[in-house]
Parts: C-alpha cells; sequence; structure tokens
C-alpha cells in the first residue's frame, strides 16, 4: 500500500520561519521546543534525503560559511531562546533540528554554548537533545558543540555506500565509511534510522545485514527505527509497516545486543 502522500495534493511541510518552533509532541522526546540555525526561506543541507518532510534541498553544500548573512547568530538564539523560556512553559526537551543539519552551521559550538547557558539558567530540569543526519562529524566545533547535549540521536539509515546515495544524496564531499568511523567515535549515542520501500528502498535482506553490521561495528547505546510519517522529497515511496520493523529490530537486537526501539 503507498503511503498517503502519494496524492497529488498532498505537500512537504514549510519551513520552520524562526530560530525558535514549536513545542512539538514528539514521540521520542515528548514535548520538544525545537531550535532551528538554518536558513527559514530555504533549505541548507549537506544532504538531498528522499523522504525529508521539507522536500528537496535548494541547496546542497557541506560548508555554510558563505551563507553566513541567512543564519541566526548567538545573540540572536540567546535572545529568542530567553524569550520563549520566560514564558515558563512546560518542556522535555530542547532539540537542535529545524530545517536543515543543525551542525552545518559555523558556529554549532557557540550555539549549543548559549542554549546549556539558558537551559542551566531557566529549566535545569530540561534536557538537550539533537537530531543529526551525521554528515558534519570531521568537524572539531562539531564534536565539542556534541558534547554538552544530553541525547545525540545520530543518523544512519544504510548498510552500504550504494544505498546511501541513493536514500541520503549526500554532497559530494561526504562518504559513507568516514560517516561510520565518526560514529564510533563518539561516545553514548543514539542511532536512528528510517527505511522506506518503493521505487527506492533500503530494506532488502542484504541491506539489513550489511546495516546490522554497522551498528555491530558503532556500538551505539541504543537503536531507533520508523518509517515515514509525512509528505515527503520523493513521491513514489512506500511506508515500512510495524511488523516489518520489528522484524528488523529483532535481527538488529539478537546480532548486536543493542536495544533498537520501533516508532
Amino acid at each position: 500500500m503507498c503511503f498517503p502522500n502519494q496524492g497529488e495534493n498532498m505537500q512537504t511541510l514549510k519551513l520552520q520561519e524562526g530560530i525558535i518552533y514549536g513545542p512539538i509532541n514528539s514521540r521520542r522526546l515528548g514535548l520538544s521546543l525545537g531550535i532551528n540555525l538554518m536558513p527559514t526561506t530555504y533549505k541548507l543541507c549537506p544532504f538531498n534525503c528522499i523522504y525529508c518532510q521539507y522536500g528537496w534541498t535548494d541547496v546542497h553544500t557541506d560548508n555554510a560559511s558563505e551563507y553566513m548573512h541567512d543564519l541566526p547568530m548567538p545573540d540572536k538564539l540567546e535572545e529568542a531562546l530567553g524569550s520563549w523560556l520566560k514564558q515558563g512553559k512546560k518542556i522535555d526537551y530542547i532539540t537542535f533540528s529545524g530545517n536543515g543539519e543543525p551542525c552545518l552551521h559555523p558556529q554549532f559550538d557557540k550555539m549549543v554554548e548559549v542554549a546549556s547557558k539558558l537551559r542551566d539558567k531557566s529549566v535545569p530540569q530540561v534536557r538537550l537533545a539533537i537530531l543529526s543526519n551525521s554528515g558534519c562529524l570531521n568537524r572539531k566545533e562539531v564534536i565539542e558543540g556534541l558534547k554538552p547535549l544530553d541525547q545525540r540521536i545520530m543518523k544512519l539509515d544504510c548498510g552500504s555506500e550504494a544505498t546511501f546515495q541513493k536514500i541520503n544524496r549526500p554532497h559530494k564531499n561526504i562518504k559513507y565509511q568516514e560517516i561510520v568511523e565518526n560514529l564510533k567515535n563518539l561516545d553514548d549515542i543514539i542511532i536512528q534510522s528510517l527505511f522506506v520501500d518503493g521505487e527506492i528502498s533500503n530494506i532488502s535482506s542484504e541491506e539489513i545485514e550489511a546495516w546490522i553490521e554497522r551498528l555491530n561495528y558503532i556500538k551505539p547505546g541504543e537503536v531507533q527505527i520508523y518509517s515515514i510519517d509525512r509528505p515527503s522529497a520523493h513521491k513514489n515511496l512506500r511506508l515500512v509497516g510495524k511488523e516489518k520493523l520489528k522484524e528488523i529490530a529483532q535481527k538488529a537486537e539478537k546480532v548486536t545486543g543493542i536495544l533498537v526501539k520501533v516508532f
């Protein structure tokens, strides 16, 4: 059965219009207040994933330095987040996510420093998290920026370079094996993987076996798997049902001993 975003009237989501958005009710993080470090009028990302809820990438780059005029600076984040937190509303997480890859921001470590300082001052019980595509882990400032976060949720959708190119469509400078090695060198991470079927798929037996091998090599603390539940950039994709996801999770847990959660 086709995922319902195949209808002609269904559209991908609009980009977030500011630095702060939500809070949204996240299946993984509860009430999550989003931080968007990317532009608000176009999608800037080192990946061009076929399943992205924001549609195709407008500016496909692994270096955002020439787009600084469209990115928020630390003072603007401090102003926006500080103002929101003064409202005293309940949240469980403050999460770096947004319109593209948050780690692409050239001052990512400084942005995390601002958010951490405001969290500690106003809502010390709230946790800091990131949803990252793992494509910028070769940068010192990114690694430093990740350290203060309570949850580092890092993307790995595929078990091979070939499928990575089809599903995630990375910038030419980003290589699959480098991502795997960078993930292995990170402490205390959660791997998040999205599975799709249809015209392009990452659920063949060979691909799942290769993905499980990568998990066993990286050894994350936890794995979260899911499928599309919103309109996506590529229109000929099919949802992977819960039973198939549970089957994948059971195989992965049996081989690796790592907890794999289905969402």
